[in-house]
């Protein structure tokens, strides 16, 4: 839980100085400066360590341990965590904390009903991961998984009416464009495969997470829009699903191996590193967004298929042609180029057609509305009150 601790520690610093007076404005832009860059370097890790751990517990030598039981170890792991910074929320109060579980989960029962469909379609997802990253390099898996941006962009105009810039649309077609090129090289290459390594069966598996990730980020987004609930406790019930859901998949699909064999078979230390960073990698990703923007997501994304491809040359003979290259080039300029918000093109456009200029607000206006050092203009307090309480609240 680094990136806990990060914003907790970002957040008593903030209410120090609420209680003894303003930061200094120099001090506050350099510590906002550091953070940006802390929350940088843990997507970065996050974002590629996750799909080199799978890849590498996947191909280790020995017993292989069940990609079932992983997951729903790690939507156990998911659900703990959620519960303790509820906990944490409550101050540590027992008994304010089951009333708050039982109105929540119980009482409003249709509210948690409602998670049902993001959990299974995620504890599919987390599934098709395993089997993708099995029959792909880490590299190539890295740059297709970026459709994610695709579908997602498809599912957000389709239900939540959104619409895209132009730029966004050229950004998705660059896309599509640059996996389309990773998957023909991949599908043509001539080097050493591994003998159970199947590239079609990778491929299909990595092409439904995505869109099973696309709808699934999409309709979780529109249940947190709708509803009161905090993004802790939606992921203590999207936990308590997975792991019931996750059950059933294991039951269904290794059912009889893993009766025979034990939950734990074939799990290394290396193993349970790809349960922890499964398990707590959305929330830290959830954390350090929230402190960050866009163009950082976006940053991050792009350097961590960079850091996959390097280390996959690396760790597991990977083999970069020139193919691949100009695949993965597109694909991190449009994953880039979507990110960057509407505001900031016009921004571009404007100073490159007139120069740099001081915006005026028209008479008779109100002012637009000031974002944060944070990038967002929510006031509910992200992390547990026990991180975030100022003295005297």
């Amino acid at each position: 839980m680094a990136a806990v601790g990060v914003g907790g520690s970002t957040a008593a610093a903030g209410a120090g100085a609420v209680s003894s007076g303003a930061l200094e404005p120099g001090s506050t832009t350099a510590a906002h400066r550091r953070l940006k860059y802390i929350s940088l370097a843990v997507l970065v890790v996050q974002n590629a360590s996750l799909i080199l751990s799978i890849r590498y517990a996947r191909t280790l030598p020995g017993d292989r341990f069940f990609a079932t039981t992983a997951v729903v170890m790690a939507e156990v792991l998911k659900g703990l965590t959620c519960l303790l910074l509820l906990f944490a929320q409550k101050r540590g109060n027992v008994k304010h904390l089951v009333l708050f579980l039982h109105e929540a989960v119980l009482v409003q029962y249709v509210d948690t009903l409602k998670l049902a469909v993001p959990s299974l379609i995620y504890t599919l997802q987390n599934n098709l991961q395993y089997v993708a990253i099995s029959n792909l390099p880490a590299a190539t898996f890295q740059v297709t998984y970026q459709l994610k941006i695709l579908t997602t962009a498809l599912f957000s105009v389709l239900m939540l009416n959104r619409s895209l810039s132009r730029l966004q649309w050229a950004s998705l077609l660059l896309l599509f464009t640059g996996v389309a090129i990773v998957q023909a090289q991949q599908a043509g290459g001539s080097g050493p495969r591994p003998l159970d390594q199947n590239p079609g069966v990778g491929l299909a598996a990595v092409v439904a997470s995505c869109l099973s990730s696309g709808f699934a980020g999409v309709y979780f987004e529109k249940i947190l829009k709708g509803s009161s609930g905090s993004v802790w406790l939606r992921n203590l019930q999207l936990g308590l699903f997975g792991t019931a859901l996750g059950l059933v998949g294991l039951w269904w699909a290794e059912g009889t191996a893993v009766a025979s064999q034990g939950f734990f078979f074939g799990y290394t230390p290396a193993v349970w590193g790809v349960v922890l960073n499964q398990a707590f990698g959305g929330l830290l990703v959830a954390v350090v967004v929230k402190y960050a923007d866009n163009i950082l997501k976006g940053f991050a994304t792009s350097l961590s298929i960079v850091l996959s491809t390097v280390a996959s040359i690396r760790l597991f003979g990977f083999h970069l042609d020139p193919l691949f290259a100009l695949g993965a080039g597109l694909v991190i300029g449009a994953v880039y180029l979507y990110s960057l918000p509407r505001g900031a093109v016009k921004a571009i456009a404007s100073a490159s057609a007139s120069g740099p200029c001081i915006h005026q607000q028209p008479p008779g206006q109100p002012p637009p509305p000031q974002l944060s050092s944070r990038g967002d203009l929510t006031t509910e307090p992200f992390l547990p009150k026990l991180l975030t309480k100022v003295k005297g609240s």
